[in-house]
């Protein structure tokens, strides 16, 4: 069987949380990870595989051995997510192997369709045709009052979107505007787009923000570069 390493360099924090989900293929070896500072784990991917990334914040355990996380918790109660999506906003990678390894293409993007909670890079080893794509800026920092989600000290912990946030087609690019020549980037999703030009900032933002790699390259995910 085909194989590649996705390894996850996680850099800035004193201990990190992560989440992944498959959404086509064999699940990975590790559905959640927790990772000291600048520390690393590698996790293969069968060919054909697809699914996405985030990182959690400011988890912790109760008296009662729950897990939980302020930001991209998946609800498992565990550091495992077990199946579970995260819970948004939240900043997400995704990805989709080519089936046939190292002799097709790799699509991948970093997304802030459903919010934004932390920034990450996605680089490539390897492989023909790759580019890094990142979101590297903090939008928390400039992320509107109507958005933000805050944190038990009052500060801007998350930042959804405008879909999240109001739920109207205008933003989630669904009935009367889902398609791209209906659906518009909105003065929201400009926000997103200013701080972070290669990530999805709305549905239909693949032109800026879709890569591909072909050749069968590894990829190296760090949080908070």
């Amino acid at each position: 069987m085909d194989c590649q390493a996705l390894s996850l360099t996680l850099t800035l924090l004193t201990l990190f949380l992560s989440g992944t989900l498959t959404g086509k293929g064999a699940p990975l070896s590790s559905t959640g990870l927790e990772l000291a500072s600048k520390a690393s784990i590698s996790l293969d991917a069968s060919a054909g595989w697809s699914g996405r990334f985030w990182g959690r914040t400011q988890c912790s355990t109760d008296p009662s051995g729950k897990f939980t996380c302020a930001t991209g918790d998946c609800g498992s109660g565990q550091i495992a997510c077990n199946g579970a999506g995260a819970t948004p906003p939240v900043t997400l990678v995704e990805f989709t192997l080519a089936s046939n390894g190292g002799d097709g293409q790799d699509f991948y993007d970093v997304s802030l369709v459903d919010g934004f909670n932390l920034p990450i890079s996605v680089t490539p080893q390897r492989g023909s045709g790759c580019g890094t794509t990142s979101c590297p800026a903090n939008v928390n920092a400039v992320c509107p009052s109507k958005l933000a989600v805050k944190g038990s000290d009052g500060s801007v912990i998350a930042c959804k979107s405008a879909c999240l946030a109001f739920n109207l087609p205008q933003y989630c690019c669904t009935g009367d505007f889902g398609t791209p020549e209906k659906c518009q980037p909105s003065d929201y999703s400009k926000i997103f787009k200013q701080q972070c030009p290669q990530a999805y900032s709305y549905a239909f933002d693949d032109k800026s923000s879709t890569f591909t790699c072909s050749g069968g390259a590894n990829y190296v995910f760090t949080f908070c570069p």
